[in-house]
């Protein structure tokens, strides 16, 4: 059986003629590998290619990509972006990323516009993270991390304009100085400390000690203006007043690091190629200005007063700059995931095998590797769907709550950012517990789905080319960035049993009734039900179970700890029924060939967590067998459509083209080659 490693796929030593040329990335077509390929349900990649099916499109790139928005997207995020000239050294690569980023503002919409728009600034950022996802990475940093803090917090206050007008133009990049690196759970309280100096009137920040270092930051390049938002705990009085937002310039227009600002560069790393670096402040004297105050003040008097009322309101005000990060990692994850599913359809199609059971079948014809590419697909739309319902809506103007629009609403989270006062494990799920738990659900699926594609892309996936490493490394940063994934999951799941802000799903009217539909798992109306009994089962028994522990005298942290598994299974079945109602919603809304390709996604969820629903009695043994069954059907059924359905993705020809060196071209040609020929290894 083919599984498309290296006995079948990129390191045959059976004698195979060589590659042929490469083919025209516009049709596509499959290539000679030498000789009559056996009989077989192949796909095509060039069958149906120039027919995208109506309304597809729109599904994928939003009803706001018109013919305007994707003339400047285009110049912001041009095809170059796609790779790199070969022989760059570390820090000559991330300058280029760094000039690629002043392009792209300088081509988009004014920074204040996108950040009012999420469908837009997403689309910037979705590009980006299929060019590159060192630029998505940079971008979202500068958007929603440094110049989105000073529009919330700082609008309606004198100051900081000097630098806010140099984010906006492009003149200086934006970084974030929040996480420290010595203690989890850092942003909670940091022991970076800013006082204000009445002698001077504005402030001095400083960092205890090196475990208080700001890590991990993209500052270390020595050429690169950067401006940081700095989170700190203000003290004033001798008191802690709450974790607020400081402007801060770190390096000049020439790279200069500013007096009071220490900058250790960390060593390079491949997985999310920027200039990373940890940033200790010492001493570090700001203006008043520098201060986000939101509303907050020290009055001649040297009274403190700050409308948010108590230091962890302001804290999760302080935080309340999450959501549109949240968008655009939901957003990148589908788009990674559409790329990773074009590359692998790319690769399979017209693909040839030498396994023994039928020499020189296509490598499709394998249910294995049609599974795979078939699943893939059905993940990016399925994910697609998901960043749609978030960025269906405007951001509001001020720093007040966002709550999340939609299906979804029925899950945790509902009063928006006033939700989660309670949160234990991170302050996320405090400002907008459903947001931040799509962006950990998306996270995780966008790992499994390029991890997937990495894999049956067989050697090439993983040593001809970087594009699926460097999707999977971005999957992998953002499983623990902008928020951990798995204190999102612990936090959403004391929520649910505590019944904070979280109205589980009902029970069956007459308790013991079954699914509708005579329980037909194609039907979404089926998916929705057996979803929601799960998550209902497991949250009633966390609850029980945690309620027990502490009736038995245990102390909150015992009867917690001994129950995390279950909390983090209960809170990601909630985040499947989230999805799960938003896929549904759009097989509804949305082309008919969405139906099938949905479907598809359900099964496979259905695969994913029998154990889960097994284990809950909320499907009977024998499921899985059903479910293979149904898998099979639909994939034959979609195989035909595999390449319109990729075809909708518009995917740069550059990100599916094979590599240049399984097409006999010189490597990195039209792109800075250093020349040279290789003939043998």
């Amino acid at each position: 059986m083919a599984t498309d490693g290296s006995d079948t796929d990129g390191s045959d030593t059976t004698g195979d003629p060589a590659p042929a040329p490469a083919p025209d990335p516009s049709s596509n077509p499959a290539p000679d590998i030498g000789g009559d390929l056996g009989a077989g349900s192949g796909i095509d990649p060039g069958a149906h290619a120039g027919r995208v099916p109506e309304g597809l499109l729109e599904f994928v790139h939003g009803p706001s990509l018109d013919g305007r928005a994707r003339a400047w997207l285009a110049k912001a995020v041009p095809p170059d972006c796609v790779e790199y000239p070969d022989g760059l050294t570390a820090r000559e690569r991330q300058a280029l990323t760094y000039a690629r980023l002043r392009r792209a503002g300088r081509a988009a919409p004014p920074a204040a516009a996108l950040l009012e728009d999420p469908a837009a600034l997403c689309a910037l950022l979705e590009r980006a993270a299929t060019a590159d996802p060192a630029l998505f990475h940079v971008m979202l940093l500068h958007y929603t991390l440094a110049l989105a803090p000073i529009l919330r917090f700082g609008a309606e206050q004198e100051g900081p304009r000097a630098e806010r007008a140099a984010l906006e133009s492009m003149e200086t990049f934006g970084t974030l100085l929040m996480t420290e690196v010595g203690r989890s759970n850092s942003h909670l309280s940091p022991r970076t400390v800013a006082r204000h100096d009445p002698s001077g009137g504005g402030f001095v920040l400083t960092t205890p000690d090196a475990a208080a270092a700001k890590f991990p930051t993209n500052t270390a390049h020595p050429q690169v203006p950067k401006t940081a938002a700095v989170y700190a705990t203000l003290v004033h009085g001798g008191v802690e007043r709450g974790v607020f937002v400081f402007v801060v310039p770190l390096r000049d227009g020439g790279g200069a690091v500013a007096d009071g600002v220490r900058v250790v560069a960390a060593p390079e790393t491949s997985g999310l190629p920027v200039d990373y670096a940890a940033v200790l402040l010492e001493d570090l004297r700001v203006p008043y200005e520098s201060w986000l105050r939101d509303g907050a003040r020290i009055d001649a008097a040297g009274a403190f007063h700050d409308p948010a009322g108590s230091a962890a309101a302001r804290l999760t005000r302080s935080m309340g700059i999450a959501p549109p990060v949240w968008r655009a990692v939901i957003s990148a994850s589908a788009a990674v995931c559409r790329a990773s599913a074009g590359v692998l359809l790319a690769h399979s199609a017209g693909r040839g095998t030498l396994g023994r059971l039928a020499p020189r079948r296509l490598l499709t014809d394998y249910r294995n590797q049609q599974e795979a590419m078939l699943g893939a697909l059905a993940s990016a739309y399925a994910l697609t769907a998901v960043a749609g319902h978030v960025t269906s809506r405007r951001a509001a103007p001020g720093p007040g709550p966002e709550p999340t629009p939609g299906p979804a609403a029925a899950g945790p989270g509902t009063a928006g950012a006033g939700a989660g006062q309670g949160a234990a494990w991170a302050p996320w799920s405090a400002v907008d517990r459903d947001l931040a738990l799509l962006k950990a659900a998306t996270t995780a699926q966008a790992q499994e789905t390029v991890s997937l594609c990495r894999v049956h892309s067989g050697a090439p996936g993983f040593a001809a080319v970087e594009r699926l490493n460097a999707y999977r490394g971005l999957t992998h940063a953002y499983t623990s960035a902008g928020g951990d994934n798995q204190l999102i999951l612990y936090d959403t799941a004391r929520a649910m049993a505590g019944l904070d802000g979280y109205a589980p799903p009902d029970a069956p009217p007459d308790g013991g009734a079954g699914p509708p539909d005579g329980g037909d798992l194609e039907s979404p109306r089926v998916w929705l039900f057996v979803a929601r009994e799960a998550e209902r089962r497991m949250r009633d028994r966390l609850a029980g179970r945690v309620e027990a522990a502490l009736r038995a005298g245990g102390d909150p942290f015992a009867a917690w700890n001994d129950n995390l598994v279950l909390a983090a299974r209960t809170a990601t079945a909630c985040a499947d029924r989230m999805i799960l109602e938003i896929v549904a919603a759009a097989v509804q809304s949305g082309p008919a060939v969405l139906r099938p390709v949905l479907g598809l996604h359900a099964l496979n969820w259905l695969d994913r967590r029998a154990g889960e629903l097994l284990n809950e009695g909320v499907v009977a043994p024998g499921v899985l067998d059903e479910v293979w069954a149904l898998r099979r059907r639909a994939c034959e059924a979609l195989a035909p459509r595999a390449a319109e359905l990729v075809a909708a993705f518009e995917l740069p020809a550059a990100v599916t083209a094979p590599p240049a060196s399984f097409t006999g071209s010189c490597p990195g040609s039209g792109s800075g080659s250093s020349g040279g020929r290789v003939t043998e290894v």
